[in-house]
Order: structure tokens, then C-alpha cells, then sequence
């Protein structure tokens, strides 16, 4: 049974969740017979949707928490309710030796994921990191491995901005 990580972007268009989940379920659905394992942060979007599709088919995951105030200072307060019901129900959770969340726990917490993977699945749209721990960066470094990665990003699919976000061009533009 093969181990497959997650790495992905956590904001996500308008109807985008609904694509990568679907195409998440198809690329998963071959393991599911042999024993679906996944492993994630369980980050809002791609993480999240992945968790869901693993658990479609019967699948089992566990998470790796970035930080011990990681529940707290980096799960908005629209996703705590989804983000415990999905933790609630994970194999395992281990938690990074890190107390406050930040970009060094993140990508900390990226590669402990890709210790323990034999094959990675990115949810990416092929750009590259703006900060350290972004899909890309953790992308490099499982290639870095020579870990196989699997990336999806279906027909449609688009990122979306944080709430509050303004463009530094147009400070009116949402």
C-alpha cells in the first residue's frame, strides 16, 4: 500500500473545490483496493479537499500538525469546525516541535510529510512560491528526493485571494 502526500494551495476560487475534489477522488480511486493512506497538514483547500476524497474511498489518513498553536493562530475561524471534524477522524496526528505557526513550521512540517510518503500529489497550478513553504517549494523538494509527484490541477481550476485582499496596484480591486 503505497503512502501518498498532499501538498496544495489553500485558497481556491469559486466552484475550484468542487474540480479538485473530483479530480482528486479519480486519481486516488486505483489505491483505494489495496488500501488508501494518505498523509497531509490539513491545511484549508487542497489538504482538506484530499483528506475528504481518502476517507471517499475508504481510505485512511494522518496529519502533521505545523505547530502546537497551529489550530488557533493559522485555521480561520469559517474552517475550524471542518478542519476538527476532518482531524477528529485521522489515524494518526503528530505535532512539529515547533510552538508557534509560521512559514519555517510549514515547510518543516511539508518535509517531515515527505519522509514518510512514496509518492506526493500536488494540488498546484504550476507557479512559483511567493513565500517559503508555498506548494511549489514543497514540489522542489520532493523532486529533490526523487519522490514521484503527481500534479493536478483540473480544467477551470483557479486560486483565489484571501478575504480582505487588495491588489498593491488597485487598492479597490478584490
Amino acid at each position: 500500500m503505497p503512502r501518498i502526500g498532499v501538498t496544495g494551495h489553500v485558497i481556491l476560487a469559486s466552484g475550484t473545490a468542487e474540480l479538485i475534489y473530483a479530480c482528486l477522488a479519480r486519481h486516488l480511486k486505483p489505491y483505494a483496493p489495496a488500501g488508501l493512506h494518505g498523509i497531509t497538514c490539513l491545511a484549508d483547500g487542497a489538504d482538506q479537499l484530499f483528506a475528504r476524497a481518502v476517507l471517499a474511498l475508504h481510505g485512511t489518513f494522518e496529519v502533521i500538525i505545523p505547530a502546537t498553536d497551529y489550530r488557533q493562530r493559522a485555521v480561520e475561524q469559517d474552517n475550524r469546525a471542518a478542519f476538527d471534524e476532518l482531524l477528529a477522524q485521522a489515524s494518526a496526528v503528530s505535532y512539529m516541535p515547533y510552538p508557534e505557526s509560521g512559514r519555517e513550521a510549514y515547510m518543516a512540517a511539508s518535509e517531515e510529510l515527505l519522509s514518510r510518503c512514496d509518492l506526493l500529489v500536488a494540488v498546484w497550478d504550476g507557479q512559483p512560491s511567493t513565500v517559503l513553504g508555498d506548494t511549489a517549494d514543497v514540489v522542489r523538494a520532493a523532486r529533490a528526493r526523487q519522490l514521484p509527484v503527481t500534479v493536478l490541477w483540473p480544467s477551470g481550476a483557479r486560486r483565489g485571494r484571501p478575504a480582505g485582499w487588495r491588489s498593491p496596484v488597485d487598492p479597490t480591486a478584490r
